[in-house]
């Protein structure tokens, strides 16, 4: 398997990661034990790089993956994903607050049964919360040996700049594919 370094100093992974959220939500029931076997069927040819979130099936994804892994947890770089949350009356709302980052990443590594989480995403920009103040708070974790790395998802040019002014981003999530390639345009080049 090929490899890839995240940015300028971030973690090393595999080419092809295996990105988690369908086994716990929206497309279709859960089958865990099917699941598990994917994950492990991943390790097997290589793959180096697990993505889930806080948000994933409402915490069942991290839990999972993180029972997926098990021993094998330190041979691979686990990311997930933070400041998203279940609306009240349905769907989704951003909280970037330094506050709820903290908590949320006490969360994580419970669920994911881990000391660190290589790779800790902003989920989504919250509008209500300076990104600064997000990314500080994460650029915390960092200091405090809860988190080693951190990213943005779906971030704009501007935002991704503003955040690496106040610590290094290492990855950006961004939709980008044949059908959508508007990141080509102004992400990218930030990149």
């Amino acid at each position: 398997m090929q490899q890839r370094r995240l940015g300028k100093g971030g973690p090393t992974v595999s080419a092809i990661g295996l990105g988690c959220m369908s086994m716990s939500q929206s497309y279709g029931a859960r089958d865990d034990e099917e699941s598990i076997r994917a994950i492990h069927r991943a390790l097997e040819v290589g793959v180096t790089f697990f993505d889930t979130a806080a948000i994933y099936g409402q915490g069942h994804n991290e839990g999972l993956v993180g029972r997926a892994l098990g021993a094998r947890r330190r041979d691979v770089v686990l990311a997930t994903k933070c400041g998203i949350l279940p609306a009240s009356g349905g769907g989704i709302d951003a909280d970037g607050s330094p506050a709820e980052i903290a908590s949320s990443c006490d969360a994580s590594l419970r669920r994911l049964g881990t000391d660190v989480i290589d790779l800790l995403y902003l989920h989504r920009v919250d509008p209500k919360t300076p990104i600064e103040e997000s990314v500080g708070a994460m650029a915390g974790l960092v200091r405090e040996g809860k988190v080693r790395f951190i990213g943005l998802s779906e971030a704009a040019p501007a935002t991704v700049r503003r955040a690496q002014a106040v610590h290094p981003i290492a990855a950006l999530q961004s939709e980008y594919s044949l059908w959508f390639r508007e990141p080509e345009r102004d992400v990218l080049p930030v990149c």
